[in-house]
């Protein structure tokens, strides 16, 4: 779905270079400036550091005169607001609007996000214009968020709302060591804990089937057997020379 972000007359280059970092992790990349403080905002070295690699949203990026003209072609307007107005579209959270919007039948042609100033946030005429103006929910108190912050956190909400992205896997998926590798490694760790008087081979109890259901549990990869048969072979070592 077309998606645009709209920046009305914002003061602080860094903040650009923050939204369009915000918005290429959540892979959108329409960006339109209205009257920004400096002319030269998508070039200045400081937007481009904190863009952090989201030079491509910066090239992309427009710079208009009207709010107009940031809004052609777009059909569902969300302004952002820390606070309800007494007049003017419905206040709701980013996620139940956006739960709505898309369960709501045919979706809309194109959706626009807009964020006022750092100081003053958006004018009353400005989000009249809007079907909604979402307030993300914060600590009561305190919702003074950042310019950025707050369009990675809505960026971060309509991408679930989406579909989202599959998240990469922690780590590589490994293969568990096979059983025979598993019981030489028993086999390996009994003599040593006989080496150093942990295990009593009089009186063994049900020690060794009780590591056995452990490591069963844990599901050792080979490399791991190995680290554990080191452990075992440098406390057989250790014991060797302790005799001495």
């Amino acid at each position: 779905m077309q998606t645009r972000f709209v920046l009305i007359q914002t003061s602080h280059a860094g903040n650009v270079g923050g939204v369009a970092r915000a918005m290429k992790v959540m892979g959108f990349d329409d960006l339109v400036l209205v009257q920004p403080r400096w002319a030269n905002v998508l070039r200045r070295e400081e937007t481009i550091q904190r863009a952090s690699g989201a030079n491509d949203v910066l090239a992309r990026a427009r710079i208009v005169d009207t709010l107009d003209e940031a809004l052609d072609g777009m059909s569902h307007l969300c302004a952002t607001a820390m606070t309800p107005r007494d007049f003017g579209p419905p206040t709701r959270s980013p996620r139940e609007h956006f739960t709505g919007l898309l369960g709501a039948g045919e979706p809309p042609g194109g959706v626009a996000f807009l964020f006022g100033s750092e100081r003053f946030g958006m004018r009353n005429e400005d989000v009249y214009r809007c079907h909604v103006a979402l307030s993300i929910p914060t600590a009561p108190g305190f919702g003074s968020l950042n310019l950025a912050a707050a369009v990675q956190l809505i960026a971060y909400d309509w991408r679930l709302a989406l579909g989202g992205f599959e998240a990469p896997p922690v780590v590589a998926d490994r293969a568990q060591a096979d059983a025979k590798a598993l019981s030489g490694m028993l086999d390996h760790l009994e003599q040593a804990l006989v080496a150093v008087d942990f295990l009593d081979p009089a009186a063994p109890k049900k020690l060794m089937p009780r590591l056995n259901q452990l490591f069963n549990r844990a599901a050792p990869s080979d490399e791991e057997v190995h680290i554990l048969r080191g452990v075992a072979k440098a406390m057989l070592q250790t014991a060797e020379k302790a005799k001495r």
